[in-house]
């Protein structure tokens, strides 16, 4: 009878069934090509490249891997991902039997008036049990429970990914960044050379009677307005820096530099891949459809809750006044099956699923969502690449002219065929020209970054601490890009 018992628990285990909806991707539309994309759409991205790859600068390589080694972004992902693997661990321990045990001593006297005698002697009572109990997971309401839990854990996950994908993308736009104030600083710091060179020199003249006073303000004015920027590029480098240490992990202090922002390298191709393969790569994309899933999985423990919950509880122990007879003469046993369902919960059950299902219906309208924001992501950055590349190359095209101007200004001013003032105003056109090319380097580097994030850069790195392979030194480097 017993096997017969077990053999009919074992099928209904083995051929219950989960209910609730199994999980299905939903149907995204999924352009042929990304918006702006130039020349034939080919399955090879810029985004299969790691990281290291990208950056020839070996100084913001060092910075990016004491971020992912110590940044405080990556430690709390990192122990998210662990209390999301234990939560489903908890999830799952249902499956298994549940056994505990208790164990109780007592000592105990009763009155003897009632019995006719003076006294009864004290009684000791040993009691010690194990209890056995085990939900039949019948109609799959553990395991859409362990389902769920998973896809939280598998969410966490990539959301640690898209930590380190982040982390790395802010790292170097903050280096880019302070490279750009660095630029800022020295051009503002050239031009202030130069004009003060001129102020000293009208002056002079106009001490001696060579110069007028409109020219010499002219000059101090040019001066002076120069000279104000100078201490606030040395203020916004200061927090610059601020800001890297602490995604750095690091107390505020300086941050070592490397390439020049001029000598940064952008590669002249960025290959964005097929736009399907984005549901792949990009980190929070599959985050997203992972807590979709999560979603779909809460649907059918909603809609078990509507059926009986099958249980099988045991008990073995003993009840003895001696400890040695605990197991032999007071042996004490059980066995019983239960089943519980509900009858009436005033409408909590239904409404329960109907909640359940309304979250789903969030969870896959923010996974379309998501998914159509990072079409538009990678479209705005792919369009920014080569708007930007075309806009510094007029910028340099005016810096050039620029210097030029100033050339010419100068030799026209010591053969006596133009006053200082042509020299002066040519200058006062260099410095907001070259400012501005700066700028536009900076916004190219930056844009490229983000091109590599929004196309889920790094996505095949399986090493949970994406640190660089060590560098062979004698690979060749790319030629740095010149001043214009």
């Amino acid at each position: 009878m017993r096997k017969s018992i077990t053999g009919s628990l074992l099928s209904l285990l083995l051929t219950g069934c989960a209910v609730g909806p199994n999980y299905r991707r939903p149907a995204v539309a999924v352009p042929d090509e990304a918006r702006g994309q130039a020349g034939s759409v080919e399955s090879v991205s810029v985004a299969d490249r790691a990281w290291w790859e990208l950056f020839e600068d070996e100084r913001l390589r060092q910075l990016v891997e004491e971020a992912l080694r110590s940044g405080y972004d990556v430690r709390i992902a990192a122990f998210r991902v662990e209390e999301a693997r234990a939560n489903a661990g908890i999830a799952r321990s249902p499956f298994f039997p549940q056994i505990d045990y208790s164990a109780r001593f007592s000592r105990s006297r009763q009155s003897g008036a009632a019995f006719g005698i003076s006294s009864i002697p004290p009684v000791n009572l040993h009691d010690v049990n194990l209890g056995l109990s085990w939900e039949i997971d019948l109609w799959g309401r553990i395991r859409r429970s362990s389902e769920a839990a998973l896809a939280q854990y598998l969410a966490s996950e990539e959301a640690r990914r898209g930590v380190l994908l982040s982390l790395v993308s802010e790292v170097a736009t903050a280096y880019f960044q302070l490279r750009l104030l660095d630029a800022q600083l020295e051009i503002a710091r050239r031009t202030m050379t130069t004009f003060q060179e001129t102020f000293d020199l009208f002056n002079r003249r106009l001490e001696g009677g060579l110069a007028s006073a409109l020219e010499t303000s002219s000059a101090e004015a040019s001066l002076a307005n120069v000279a104000a920027q100078v201490p606030l590029y040395e203020n916004q480098i200061v927090a610059e820096e601020n800001a890297l240490s602490l995604l750095l992990g690091r107390n505020p202090g300086p941050i070592a530099r490397g390439a020049a922002l001029r000598e940064q390298v952008i590669p002249p191709e960025v290959p964005p891949g097929l736009p399907s393969d984005l549901l792949q790569r990009r980190p929070d994309l599959r985050q997203s459809e992972q807590e979709l899933v999560a979603a779909n999985a809460q649907v059918g423990v909603a809609m078990a809750n509507f059926f009986p919950t099958i249980s099988l509880t045991a008990a073995f122990g003993g009840v003895s006044p001696e400890v040695s007879n605990l197991f032999t003469a007071g042996k004490t046993w059980s066995i019983a099956a239960g089943l519980v369902g509900p009858l009436f919960q005033g409408l909590r059950l239904k409404n329960q699923y109907d909640a359940r299902l309304a979250q789903w219906e969030q969870s896959k309208a923010q996974y379309e969502q998501a998914v159509t924001s990072a079409f538009g992501e990678v479209s705005s950055a792919i369009v920014a690449n080569q708007k930007l590349a075309e806009a510094e190359a007029q910028q340099a095209r005016t810096v050039s002219a620029y210097q030029t101007a100033v050339r010419l200004s100068n030799d026209r001013y010591l053969a006596g065929l133009a006053s200082y003032l042509d020299v002066l105003q040519a200058e006062q056109q260099l410095y907001p020209a070259e400012q501005s090319w700066a700028q536009l380097r900076f916004q190219r580097l930056a844009n490229f970054v983000q091109l590599y994030k929004a196309l889920g850069g790094g996505w095949t790195i399986q090493d949970p601490a994406w640190a660089r392979p060590a560098l062979d030194s004698s690979a060749p480097k790319t030629a740095a890009a010149p001043r214009p």
